[in-house]
């Protein structure tokens, strides 16, 4: 070694040992992007299955909470009051009162729930969305029906309801499906039997309601909104047993 001599690094060697520190401190940060990406995808779909078990949930405690009523409708006319079964059965749409609260379980009050099938968002599919009114008795619930009339196609008398309105208030409990619809099991006395409608106009209460739906893009690697089906365990005859 030549005297004067000084030990160091060329300003090549420094260059190449910034650029793969550089090289270094971004494959680290995509790594992390990719975790921290993936680790939010599956938060997001454990969430998205958590909420659809919570929804099939609802729908079985809200149905099993069914409470028979009979309510005192008063028709639009000079008619006066009378006394039906509070039970609104039509393909898009179901009303009756269940003593299962969305906010409060079945520590509540009984609430007058109304499901309704409308357009999704954006026009994609639809969604299932419910109402809830606390239920203050027969005289209360008759503020949401108004008597019967004559059904033009069966050319029987049926039940008539005010329209379901849907507002800020109205919670979703199922979006993006390809289809929602309703149907209702009937018992017939004679023959003995049972049989699925899908309007509800009987002076009873249907035994069982089955809810179909199905999701617009199926995902077999989530938990998708199924069809299910939920008895109505109620033995007595409206008329002679219900809420008044």
């Amino acid at each position: 070694m030549k005297r004067g001599a000084t030990r160091g690094v060329t300003l090549l060697e420094l260059l190449m040992a910034v650029s793969l520190l550089s090289l270094l401190s971004v494959g680290i940060l995509t790594a992390l992007r990719v975790g921290v990406n993936a680790l939010g995808k599956a938060n997001a779909r454990l969430t998205d299955n958590h909420r659809m078990v919570g929804v099939q949930r609802i729908l079985e405690q809200q149905i099993a909470g069914f409470v028979p009523v009979m309510a005192r409708c008063v028709p639009e006319d000079e008619r006066p009051p009378v006394s039906l079964p509070f039970f609104q059965g039509e393909p898009q749409s179901m009303r009756f009162v269940s003593s299962f609260s969305l906010g409060e379980g079945w520590r509540g009050f009984a609430q007058v729930l109304e499901f309704q099938v409308i357009p999704g968002e954006r026009g994609a599919g639809v969604r299932l969305v419910v109402n809830e009114h606390v239920f203050t008795g027969g005289l209360g619930a008759g503020a949401f029906c108004l008597g019967t009339a004559m059904d033009p196609e069966l050319g029987v008398l049926a039940p008539r309801f005010r329209p379901i309105a849907i507002g800020p208030a109205s919670f979703v409990l199922a979006d993006r499906l390809a289809f929602c619809r309703f149907s209702y099991r009937d018992v017939l006395p004679a023959p003995p039997g049972a049989r699925w409608v899908t309007r509800w106009i009987f002076p009873r209460w249907p035994t069982a309601v089955r809810i179909e739906m199905a999701p617009i893009e199926p995902d077999l690697a989530s938990v998708q909104p199924m069809s299910m089906t939920a008895p109505i365990r109620i033995n007595a005859e409206p008329g002679v047993a219900g809420v008044e």
